[in-house]
């Protein structure tokens, strides 16, 4: 066979699933953003602007926008923070006990998150047992639930196992040899994380990073379940405008609007921290 002809074939099943699973129901989203809406009639077979000008131009749109890329760009740093350090000591240990680990790490995927949030309602209410800890230890209750606190804890929760996976993973090819010969000849410990473990794992960073991003911007189970219906994020605001008030055309163009901005934040972070890699390396 043709070498020219040799991969699609192979590649022409996922190329159509693609196709068929995302790029159809997205072209078909954007054509239903630009549909006209009646309260009376439904959706109106007529080009419109509307929705567009009408959330770009509302506080009220613009202030869940806002929140939204806030509490994933919080989330984001917060699995950082956490999951860099943890995924290091994970690729230290040695077996059994990195076996172990791993497994507490991967093991809430196999939970639903919607009975996760379920849980985090039960710990963070107001009868829960955080408050309960509070009151044990002579300190005032506080309300965590139905707030942005609630939010960002159990989506901290959720997606710190997206960030630990790919940085553990860059440290696979990370040679130990290398670190000990950086102290060998006199490197700090810190020196040593800062020159030669952080840019090897820069990837597995980046990686991890526009993964935790892009899934808590659309979260939708925990910002509907802890958030409440006054504390909406985009992904309950579109459920709202589909299902309850059956605009489908607005709820379209917050969908659409919602991943354009995603896209635009998660290329230009893309940008830069590839842009820092080529002037650090060279």
């Amino acid at each position: 066979m043709n070498r020219r002809v040799t991969p699609w074939p192979l590649v022409g099943p996922a190329t159509l699933m693609f196709f068929g699973l995302v790029v159809v129901p997205l072209t078909l989203t954007v054509i239903l953003s630009f549909h006209g809406y009646n309260h009376t009639t439904g959706i109106e077979n007529r080009f419109t602007l509307t929705h567009y000008q009408a959330i770009l131009s509302d506080s009220y749109f613009l202030g869940i926008f806002w929140r939204t890329l806030r509490i994933a760009a919080l989330t984001t740093v917060i699995c950082a923070a956490i999951g860099v350090p943890e995924a290091y000591v994970l690729a230290r240990m040695r077996d059994p006990w990195r076996s172990v680990f791993l497994l507490v790490i991967i093991g809430p995927l196999l939970v639903s998150v919607v009975v996760r949030a379920f849980g985090w309602s039960m710990l963070l209410g107001s009868t829960g047992l955080v408050n309960q800890a509070f009151m044990a230890v002579g300190l005032p209750t506080t309300r965590l639930l139905y707030t942005e606190t609630a939010i960002v804890i159990a989506l901290v929760h959720v997606m710190l196992p997206f960030m630990v996976i790919p940085v553990w993973t860059s440290l696979q090819k990370l040679d130990p040899a290398v670190e000990a010969a950086a102290l060998t000849l006199g490197a700090s410990p810190f020196t040593t994380l800062r020159r030669i473990v952080l840019p090897q794992v820069t990837m597995g960073m980046l990686s991890g990073s526009l993964i935790v991003f892009g899934l808590s911007a659309s979260a939708f189970a925990i910002p509907g379940l802890l958030g409440g219906r006054r504390l909406k994020m985009a992904a309950t605001l579109v459920y709202d405008e589909y299902m309850h008030e059956l605009n489908w055309p607005l709820g379209a163009t917050i969908a659409i609007l919602v991943l354009v901005a995603n896209l635009v934040i998660m290329l230009a972070y893309n940008h830069a921290v590839e842009a820092r890699m080529r002037r650090t390396m060279g």
